[in-house]
């Protein structure tokens, strides 16, 4: 390795000491590491700034300033005392229902703009029952890493994944929805196991809940309804937005400025309701790895993949899903994956049935951000909407419930490969 590689490998593991200790904020771990990298000219600045997913920031602002508007309406409000109310104040069946609605919107909304949704609401029903949010909050954050990789708009690495190897919207619907089912139903059992079991609230406060209007909720009708034509017509756009030639952040974009426009509501505000800190954690960061993927340092990684399995296209499979998990736990899985593609395109230029691998890193690199809390931007926007109410989620914290429950899916994804691509 020479000197560039070694101080770039040097500050990301800095960073992620500081942050998995607590002892920085993430943002200002991150921002302070891509400044000393550019201070040391690891990188160039211009270099730098093409590292940062643009496309990726627009989104998230653009849904949080779509969802700032859309809260105004009462309309989190309504659904989160629908659901206590369906569950009869269950706070493992309304967890349960959360899952599952976590789960599937996020396969057809980004995992961002689903925890944006689920989040507000999830707060209503915990502080309407009084119990701790960071459990929901958990689960939510690992069903819709689990929901995303089920189709090619879930999760960034299955749009790239899809440009580069031609698979359509259904073919990760024959492929990867099927493991998704599986894992979410084995994961719905851990989670029960882990917080279902010991979940208690009084009957009073059940009685309460029972006696609530969720049409009282209502702030503004006339909101609702064009939040609702909105909401359908974003998820719309994300699906087609590929047919269209849009990028997602433009989707987001626009709907945040229309849903602005038409509501009438002071942008001032929107603009307050705005995570800064996590965007600049996720510029910091994309910054950070930037210097990795500029310096060679990934492609090592990458290649040291492929080299330790000579060529056996069923070893490379399951070392690919492996490596590709752990790796999206600590990396941000966008370059990982950006890397990989060269790689099994040329490897596919020698004749090499490479279908399987490409399944193995859409599988191992989405839910491999179940991982850490770094591992997703779902991961770091929902705990951040967590601490900005006064429930923190630490790192080491995540860690111990996240990576557990990734290595579990990453395995029964490992089984469904070698079932649906067995050995030759």
């Amino acid at each position: 390795m020479d000197v560039s590689q070694i101080v770039s490998v040097a500050v990301f593991a800095v960073c992620m000491l500081a942050i998995m200790t607590e002892k920085l904020h993430r943002s200002l771990a991150a921002i302070v590491g891509a400044m000393v990298l550019l201070a040391l000219h690891v990188l160039p600045f211009d270099a730098a700034m093409e590292h940062i997913d643009f496309n990726t920031l627009g989104v998230l602002l653009g849904m949080m300033l779509f969802v700032s508007v859309v809260k105004l309406s009462g309309v989190f409000e309504f659904l989160a005392i629908k659901c206590a109310r369906l569950a009869k104040g269950d706070p493992w069946k309304i967890m349960l229902l959360f899952v599952l609605l976590t789960a599937v919107l996020s396969a057809f909304l980004d995992n961002v703009t689903t925890v944006l949704l689920i989040g507000p609401m999830t707060l209503t029903v915990c502080r309407l029952l009084d119990i701790n949010p960071i459990p929901f909050f958990m689960t939510e954050i690992l069903a819709s890493n689990i929901g995303g990789t089920a189709t090619l708009i879930g999760d960034p690495p299955n749009i790239m994944i899809g440009s580069a190897a031609g698979f359509t919207f259904f073919d990760f619907i024959l492929y990867d929805a099927p493991a998704v089912v599986v894992i979410l139903a084995a994961v719905l059992g851990v989670f029960y196991l882990m917080y279902g079991r010991k979940m208690h609230v009084s009957e009073e406060h059940r009685a309460r809940v029972m006696e609530l209007d969720e049409h009282a909720q209502i702030k503004d009708r006339r909101l609702l309804k064009q939040s609702v034509v909105m909401v359908a017509l974003v998820v719309v756009g994300f699906m087609a937005h590929g047919a269209l030639g849009l990028e997602s952040s433009v989707i987001a974009l626009g709907a945040a400025g229309i849903i602005l426009l038409i509501s009438g509501e002071s942008i001032e505000e929107a603009l307050s309701q705005v995570e800064w800190t996590t965007l600049a954690f996720f510029a910091g960061l994309f910054i950070i790895v930037g210097a990795m993927a500029e310096t060679g340092v990934i492609e090592m990684l990458a290649r040291a993949l492929i080299d330790a399995t000579g060529g056996n296209v069923f070893i490379t499979m399951l070392v690919l899903l492996v490596g590709s998990a752990v790796i999206s736990s600590f990396l941000d899985n966008i370059p990982f994956v950006a890397t990989m593609i060269p790689i099994l395109l040329a490897m596919e230029s020698t004749g090499m049935d490479v279908t399987p691998l490409w399944w193995a890193v859409s599988l191992g690199a989405c839910l491999g951000g179940n991982g850490t809390l770094i591992g997703a931007s779902a991961n770091v926007v929902l705990s951040d909407i967590s601490k900005k109410h006064g429930y923190e989620i630490t790192f080491v914290q995540f860690l111990k419930t996240g990576f557990p429950i990734m290595l579990l899916t990453v395995a029964i994804a490992g089984l469904y490969l070698v079932v649906r691509f067995p050995p030759a």
